[in-house]
């Protein structure tokens, strides 16, 4: 493995663990030339998966696309990476687990929603803003009542 630093081919491994529902390998290396350490991680190639987008065209699947726009709708919030990359273990195994070659972009845009409805309503709101393309600022309105009556509810169980 090439140090991405240096470009030293010489590293070694310093940690490694089991990660994303057993399917990811993740190291942490170390150059043995620069010292400086960098994170690879290793998945099981599995089926390609086509992605069905709203025109209709067809991309190959990307979990670093679902990686970005979750990164995007938490940025500024208390959210660390890790629980951003459990999320797309999560909605990637979930995809997979279903035994489809092609799946909507608005499937795979519901399940990032319910994961992040669950970890942070404000990124929740943002990535729905861009997902579900608002059409207007009452429909935005509609979907922040729909959060605060979830929320009004969750304190009068407590």
């Amino acid at each position: 493995m090439r140090c991405p630093f240096c470009n030293h081919e010489e590293t070694k491994v310093t940690d490694k663990r089991e990660t994303g529902f057993g399917t990811t390998t993740r190291r942490r290396r170390e150059c043995l030339k620069c010292r400086k350490r960098f994170t690879t991680y290793e998945r099981i190639e599995l089926i390609n998966i086509r992605v069905i987008k709203k025109d209709g065209s067809r991309e190959q699947f990307s979990r670093e696309k679902i990686k970005n726009g979750i990164v995007r709708a938490c940025e500024k919030r208390p959210i660390s990476i890790d629980k951003i990359e459990k999320i797309v273990d999560f909605v990637e195994a979930e995809i997979r687990g279903e035994n489809q070659k092609e799946i909507s972009t608005a499937a795979i845009g519901n399940m990032v929603m319910k994961r992040l409805k669950k970890l942070d309503e404000v990124a929740y709101i943002r990535f729905a803003s861009v997902y579900r393309s608002f059409a207007d600022v009452d429909s935005f309105k509609e979907e922040l009542k729909t959060l605060s009556k979830r929320g009004r509810k969750k304190c009068l169980r407590a």
